[in-house]
């Protein structure tokens, strides 16, 4: 099926061939990829998805992929929980966890973005890939890379988490750690990726890469039994997955897959780097771009690449957004993991707690359903909360040094059963 007709400049309309290119030479606009939804419409139905692979790949009709053996055969389909201990805690009746935290092979929802885009090199003919991150991109380019047999160079912060460096180095690319924040590190790799011609699949490989966000909102939809949350939070750095999601409900929707699409979009971001939360509190599409201070450094970019976009996607499904500080992330990751026994990392903590804020407002009504899009796994940023738990009980081998523990302790063993009280006496 010849599903993609080119590319199109957001902002113009101007049309471009199916090429790794992703600024328009007239306007500067970005490039997205241009569907021919007649053709698709004739293909795409309910029970072709649920027959595909239990995998992102079950939606190849709806993205821009050609090569019949993709990489990524093992991502998406992540679990839909229903969060009914979390629900409790924050007095709503209905949430729903998506965890992109687990099943992935680098534990993050960008094993979807970068499984579409290094396909969509090798199909264009590159060898090496290449990418800017702020830590769970580096993580999957480098893994998929390996994957395909593809050589890796990795642009990073200097400052990046430790389990995101060693989560990246295991699979051996050319890690280049840069002394600057990401927005310096992207300007950077947009130089390289113009002199040296590699795949860079947030630059010129973007518009391809994007799409597998899409994929992100499809599972939710289907997940629930082909309907639609009343609304779902999802973090930004960039800006892109909270607007990919709504496109993706907007094309199930235009391709007759759900009877409607009236979820609302909400944005949560780190208040030490929340531009696109400013703008979209401000009533203003003017994304001014900050310089990042948050322990979130999966969060922390600056200038989104796709800020306005967000923007446009929250207004048009009547959503809105909030930021959380570093105390309150932590609160956060806390929350989900006490009770629903999810370990986030500090982007799912900003989630949680704007979700908080959202349903403390009044902004996401306790009777109606929300999504929490868990994006990255906590064991990648253990350091931000390994000062906030509690210690060890440190004891002797011992059952005295046991009971002697629990003893000055009682908070720890509010009652204490002996093995008589429990004898069966029948």
């Amino acid at each position: 099926m010849a599903k993609v007709k080119g590319l199109k400049c957001r902002e113009c309309g101007r049309p471009y061939p199916a090429e790794p290119l992703h600024v328009c030479e007239f306007c500067f606009g970005p490039l997205e990829v241009d569907y021919d939804y007649s053709r698709m419409q004739k293909v795409v139905n309910r029970k072709r998805i649920e027959a595909g692979p239990y995998s992102l790949w079950r939606y190849r009709d709806l993205l821009p992929i050609e090569e019949e053996n993709p990489i990524g055969s093992h991502c998406g389909m992540t679990p839909l929980l229903h969060a009914r201990n979390l629900a409790e805690a924050l007095r709503v009746k209905e949430v729903y966890i998506k965890n992109d935290a687990v099943c992935h092979p680098s534990l993050s929802f960008k094993d979807r973005v970068v499984a579409v885009a290094v396909t969509k090199a090798m199909e264009f003919g590159f060898s090496v890939v290449a990418c800017a991150s702020t830590g769970n991109l580096a993580n999957s380019v480098a893994a998929h890379a390996a994957e395909a047999g593809l050589k890796s160079f990795i642009f990073i912060p200097a400052d990046l988490e430790q389990g995101k460096i060693v989560g990246t180095l295991i699979y051996d690319p050319v890690l280049v750690s840069v002394d600057g924040n990401y927005d310096e590190v992207n300007r950077l790799c947009s130089e390289v990726a113009d002199k040296y011609g590699w795949a860079f699949v947030n630059i010129n490989i973007r518009p391809y890469y994007a799409e597998g966000s899409k994929t992100f909102g499809y599972e939710i939809v289907e997940q629930l039994g082909w309907r639609t949350p009343r609304h779902i939070v999802v973090p930004a750095a960039g800006g892109s997955l909270v607007t990919k999601i709504w496109k993706g409900l907007k094309e199930f929707y235009q391709l007759g897959l759900i009877p409607d699409c009236n979820t609302r979009m909400h944005v949560a971001q780190a208040a030490g780097c929340s531009p696109i939360v400013t703008a979209i509190r401000n009533g203003s599409d003017t994304i001014r771009p900050v310089r990042p201070d948050t322990i979130c450094k999966s969060l922390a970019i600056g200038n989104p690449a796709d800020g306005y976009y967000a923007f446009k996607a929250v207004g048009e499904s009547k959503g809105y957004a909030a930021d959380a500080n570093d105390e309150e992330i932590i609160a956060g990751m806390s929350l989900l993991a006490v009770t629903e026994g999810i370990f986030t990392e500090t982007a799912g903590g900003v989630t949680v707690a704007v979700a908080k804020r959202l349903i403390e407002e009044g902004i996401i009504p306790r009777d109606e359903s929300v999504v929490l899009s868990i994006t990255g796994n906590g064991l990648k940023t253990q350091e931000v909360v390994f000062n906030a738990l509690k210690p060890a009980v440190p004891i002797k081998p011992t059952l005295k040094s046991f009971d002697q523990a629990i003893a000055e302790r009682p908070n720890l063993a509010p009652e204490v059963v002996s093995k008589a009280s429990t004898t069966h006496r029948g």
